[in-house]
């Protein structure tokens, strides 16, 4: 049931990252970085730093240079533990 839900979570993280991106390039109306950054927190963390290297987004904000990946390893930490038990 995790799988599932980290799979789901981090492909729409992922999908936000292009949205955003593409948003920002056209000018239009963005994804608030406090939605990243929930998306991120709730196990997204892998689709959002995903994102961040394949559309080269939010790669110069400090914040999500050293958050995203610290919340990856968090998230690969969390998941361990669930598998260890």
């Amino acid at each position: 049931m995790i799988y599932i839900y980290l799979v789901v979570v981090n492909v729409f993280a992922f999908w936000l990252m292009h949205h955003d991106k593409e948003a920002a390039k056209a000018r239009k109306w963005r994804t608030p970085e406090k939605r990243l950054w929930l998306f991120a927190i709730i196990g997204g963390a892998a689709g959002i730093w995903a994102g961040m290297i394949q559309f080269r987004h939010k790669t110069k904000h400090t914040s999500f240079q050293i958050g995203v990946p610290l919340l990856v390893l968090a998230d690969v930490f969390i998941v361990a533990r669930y598998l260890i038990g």
